[in-house]
C-alpha cells in the first residue's frame, strides 16, 4: 500500500495573503534600495560614516550593492506575481543577500537593518511556504 497525498482544491487566503505581501515588498523594498543606491552613489557624505566598525565600505560601494539588489528585488517581485518559479527563487535570494547585508549594515542604522532584517525573513517563509498559491487562483 502506497499512501496518497491531497492536495486541497483551493488555496488559502492567508496562503495567497502572504505570497502577495512577499511580492509588494519585494517590490517596494527594491525601490527603497535603489533610492539608497541612486543617493549614495551620486554623494558620498549623504550618509554618515563611522570608522569605528569591523565592516568598514565606502558609501559608494554600498550605493551599488543597494542598487543591484534593489532591481533584483523588483524583478523578482513582478516576477512573482505571474507565477514565475525562478522569481520566487530569486525573491528568497535575494532576501536572504538582503537580510546579510543588513546584519552588516546594524552599526550604522540599527533600526532599520533589524526592520529590513526582519522583513526579509517574512519574504523568505512567505516565498518558500506560500509561493506557488498565487500560481493556483
Amino acid at each position: 500500500m502506497s499512501a496518497t497525498y491531497e492536495t486541497p482544491s483551493q488555496t488559502s487566503g492567508w496562503a495567497m495573503g502572504w505570497a502577495t505581501f512577499a511580492a509588494i515588498m519585494l517590490i517596494v523594498g527594491g525601490i527603497w534600495g535603489v533610492i539608497v543606491g541612486i543617493a549614495a552613489i551620486a554623494e558620498d557624505e549623504f550618509f554618515v560614516v563611522t570608522p569605528e566598525w569591523v565592516f568598514q565600505f565606502d558609501a559608494t560601494t554600498w550605493g551599488w550593492t543597494h542598487l543591484i539588489v534593489g532591481v533584483a528585488f523588483v524583478a523578482s517581485g513582478i516576477g512573482i506575481f505571474s507565477g514565475n518559479v525562478l522569481a520566487r527563487t530569486v525573491g528568497v535570494i535575494v532576501a536572504g543577500l538582503s537580510a546579510i547585508a543588513n546584519f552588516a549594515w546594524l552599526p550604522y542604522y540599527p533600526v532599520w537593518a533589524i526592520v529590513a532584517i526582519a522583513v526579509d525573513i517574512a519574504i523568505i517563509w512567505a516565498l518558500t511556504a506560500h509561493g506557488r498559491d498565487l500560481v493556483a487562483r
